[in-house]
């Protein structure tokens, strides 16, 4: 009965075929608007057919504005003075996508028009897409799409609450039986888990690969590289756990110890090392290198993306013919370009003399360490994962490293320094009070504005030109917030948490210690989320009990500015349902944005009599107010007598 009503649910989630024509067109218009070619009103990025790119950005404000743009650095822009608007047209630049910025009055603020964002634990970037002829690996292509779940898991290596997304293939939810290898892919240094999927395009990649029958159907996961940072810093141990050996780090033992068994528990997975491969970019090719060549009974398909690795690995690169063995694939892609390239080159000649066999992809003309190469590699690396006949094809042709001239750049922690200087915490938590801090050494004025306040409060600006303010009396809400820099709003540049809202993107203040939230759940079962971005629909699947019934259907409203990701990112619905069922107060729950009109047809099943029940996000002013309106609604639905649940005609596999 378990399994019986998990499908049931899956299914009613996961959409029939029928919906793909729709899913596509949607996707377009969307991706259209993004470049200006819809009615948008500015037009904040206009992409023109020789591939110039006009920028426009509203800011009466402003005394000057820059873009910062990937493929031509920092640029001026000039304030038109019929429109008011801030503009420059640059360019030409090859189809893909950029990272881009406004610079106004020396402070980095992202585009407001654009929907697209980098999510990162610091920059806050827009997203461009100059769109090609439709042959780029990462196009959205009309072919079946595969699923996306944002998972929350306890972690005993970390101690608390880990995060990560799983990708499924389109096949997944068409055959009950079958069981899939899995890719473990991990993003950079400040990279969310999220980065994988919103910038590399993992998803789209892989689909349109599974699509053209060039990749095996495979399980991806995207882990969170930097689970330290989800625990408050202990001032008793100030050294960051990330800088601790490898091997002894938190992501490390988490990854191993406790997101593999969950992802092996709660999927239908192949769990042996010829099913197993893992990669990642930058930081997370590090990552990715050194726990699968310290773990080869459990991986056998290894790729690294602008990365290298510790040349000091326990029985691994002594003995050569032995790893050799264990390996089928071992790919080390780096773009000449890259600031990383020396490390790389000299891993690949390191590899070489041990005589460790490897393939080597080095790219030019893609502007060094950035996601284009990310993007690339990946298309390169998924057709040969869990194919033994190609990986062995592509490893007989590996050729040696590149001959080494001196000129290539090393990192160095000198240049770590100056890239990574020490982060300034913002928010920071008390148990009574929360404190936020922004840099700005040239402002004359610096102000938070957040919404559960009804006037902005100003802050203090100390000798290293870092302004703050503290809140009292109020560290236990979750809301948005926002610096006001002379008058421009900012997002918190130290906060990774970022409200996903229709125009300005507010960060969000969600205490650890704040009702329902995640980081003080403990050793408890979550439900799962998913974003259907396509038709602009979240959906959210409770655990199910040990004594299952049919569950409940919530819709939920969005508000005016709000997206289908702010109920549960600021709005908290998944952690206050898995709180809730797991207190034994509330009943299992299917919560969506959708507007529930598909389940009227029944897609060919017998659908049962209900109403879902129903939530505007509108009827309350603040985030707070509309986390406790869904709580006592669970609440409600768990007093209440469970519906039984409907009979279904079975078929010959269920």
């Amino acid at each position: 009965m378990r399994s019986l009503i998990r499908t049931f649910a899956e299914s009613l989630i996961f959409k029939s075929d029928m919906m793909k024509t729709r899913m596509f067109m949607t996707a377009i218009a969307v991706w259209l608007a993004c470049c200006g070619w819809a009615q948008q009103s500015p037009k904040s990025i206009v992409c023109h057919q020789d591939g110039t790119v006009t920028f426009n950005y509203k800011n009466d404000q402003a005394k000057q504005v820059l873009v910062d743009v990937q493929f031509a650095g920092r640029q001026p822009m000039t304030r038109d003075a019929a429109t008011g608007l801030w503009t420059v047209t640059l360019g030409p630049a090859a189809p893909d996508m950029y990272p881009y910025c406004f610079v106004v009055d020396g402070i980095s603020v992202a585009d407001p028009e654009n929907p697209q964002y980098f999510p990162n634990e610091g920059f806050k970037n827009s997203l461009l897409e100059i769109p090609g002829d439709g042959s780029l690996p990462h196009d959205i292509r009309p072919v079946p799409h595969g699923r996306l779940e944002y998972i929350h898991y306890y972690s005993k290596s970390l101690g608390a609450t880990n995060q990560a997304i799983v990708y499924l293939p389109p096949a997944y939810m068409t055959d009950f039986q079958k069981k899939y290898p899995v890719f473990y892919l991990i993003s950079g240094t400040t990279d969310t888990e999220e980065v994988y999927y919103k910038v590399g395009r993992i998803n789209y990649i892989l689909d349109n690969l599974l699509a053209d029958r060039q990749a095996k159907d495979m399980i991806v996961v995207l882990p969170y590289g930097n689970p330290a940072k989800l625990k408050p810093v202990d001032p008793n141990n100030p050294v960051p756990v990330t800088q601790l050996k490898f091997g002894d780090d938190v992501f490390s033992r988490d990854l191993i110890n406790d997101l593999m068994p969950y992802i092996e528990q709660n999927y239908r997975t192949i769990n042996n090392r010829d099913h197993r491969a893992i990669g990642g970019f930058s930081r997370g090719g590090n990552q990715a290198l050194f726990n699968g060549l310290s773990h080869l009974d459990k991986f056998s398909y290894l790729c690294s993306y602008s990365s290298f690795t510790s040349t000091d690995i326990p029985n691994v690169y002594d003995q050569a013919a032995e790893t050799n063995k264990k390996i089928h694939l071992f790919w080390l892609g780096v773009g000449t370009d890259d600031f990383l390239y020396g490390n790389a080159r000299d891993y690949m000649a390191f590899l070489d003399q041990k005589g460790i066999r490897s393939v080597k992809e080095l790219t030019t003309g893609k502007f060094g360490h950035t996601w284009m190469n990310a993007k690339y590699f990946l298309w390169k690396t998924l057709p040969l994962l869990f194919n033994k006949k190609a990986s062995e094809a592509a490893m007989k042709e590996g050729q040696p490293a590149p001959a080494a001239t001196g000129q290539e750049p090393q990192f160095t922690p000198g240049v770590m320094a100056r890239m990574f200087p020490k982060p300034i915490i913002s928010p920071e938590y008390g148990e009574e009070q929360v404190t936020f801090r922004m840099k700005a050494p040239d402002a004359q004025k610096v102000e938070l504005e957040c919404e559960i306040l009804p006037d902005v409060l100003p802050m203090v600006k100390d000798g290293d030109g870092v302004w703050s303010v503290t809140m009292n009396d109020y560290a236990l809400e979750t809301f948005k917030y926002c610096f006001i820099v002379d008058g421009t709003r900012v997002a918190d540049p130290n906060n990774m948490l970022l409200s996903p809202d229709n125009g300005f993107r507010y960060s969000i203040c969600d205490s650890p210690l704040a009702p329902f939230s995640f980081a003080k759940q403990g050793d408890i079962k979550h439900g799962r989320t998913s974003y259907d971005v396509e038709r602009q629909e979240a959906w959210y699947m409770s655990p199910m009990p040990a004594q299952p019934t049919m569950p409940v259907f919530i819709q939920l409203v969005p508000g005016q500015n709000d997206t289908m990701e702010s109920w549960f990112k600021l709005g908290g619905a998944d952690a206050i349902a898995d709180q809730l069922m797991h207190d034994g107060k509330t009943r299992p729950c299917v919560i969506t944005t959708s507007t529930l009109d598909f389940m009227s047809q029944g897609g060919g099943m017998p659908m049962p009599d209900f109403k879902p029940r129903v939530l505007r996000a509108d009827d309350y002013p603040t985030w707070a107010q509309r986390r406790r309106a869904l709580m006592r609604l669970l609440l409600k639905i768990g007093r209440e007598p469970a519906p039984e649940f409907p009979s279904f005609p079975m078929g010959p596999n269920q």
